[in-house]
């Protein structure tokens, strides 16, 4: 299966006459996947967590966001697959649109997947998640280190519920999740209110 068909849930919730998020379509280029965590100020603020699998960013709404304490199990619930280009989208999805709301990048970078077998020997990563148990190392601005992705439900109807846990090995972990309405982005240095202002 191709990108433009991983996205068709992507393309069907949204209108690209209404909202400036990308329409996608670029293919994976770098040697090394990429990953970025946005907030979301949408109806409930939370975190979306994406990890570059092929020509997609495999995507999570994490509530609390990510934390670097490894007694933290932040729920993340899966999302519909984004384009590559998302990693950069930061903006004013308009009202009464899918998403609705605003969203800054708070972090990015790349990331190693780590995922093995039983024998130790490395897996494809999307296969790893697939079978639900998924190992990888953040090299980002603000999160370093490993971090595992365990799907603990996986009911009937397609809903899903996954836990995004900080691992106690590997590394500084890097800052946390921030307080939403004080973080800064990455890409540009604003918060949730500026891209409000400059953007809305």
């Amino acid at each position: 299966m191709d990108g433009t068909d991983h996205l068709r849930d992507y393309h069907g919730k949204r209108h690209f006459d209404r909202t400036a998020e990308p329409r996608g379509g670029r293919k994976a280029e770098v040697a090394l996947p990429r990953f970025v965590v946005q907030i979301h100020d949408a109806r409930r603020m939370h975190f979306d967590f994406r990890l570059q699998v092929g020509d997609v960013l495999k995507s999570w709404s994490v509530p609390k966001g990510p934390s670097a304490d490894p007694r933290d199990k932040r729920l993340a619930v899966p999302t519909e697959d984004h384009p590559l280009e998302y990693e950069e989208f930061e903006g004013v999805i308009p009202r009464g649109e899918y998403g609705g709301g605003t969203v800054i990048v708070w972090d990015r970078g790349t990331y190693e997947p780590l995922s093995h077998d039983r024998r130790g020997r490395p897996v494809d990563f999307a296969a790893s998640l697939e079978r639900g148990q998924a190992t990888f190392r953040l090299h980002g601005a603000k999160l370093r280190g490993e971090y595992a992705l365990t799907r603990f439900r996986s009911g009937g109807d397609g809903e899903e519920a996954w836990l995004l846990v900080r691992a106690a090995k590997g590394g500084s972990g890097g800052r946390g999740a921030p307080d939403p309405r004080r973080a800064r982005s990455a890409r540009t240095g604003r918060t949730l209110a500026q891209v409000v202002e400059e953007d809305g």
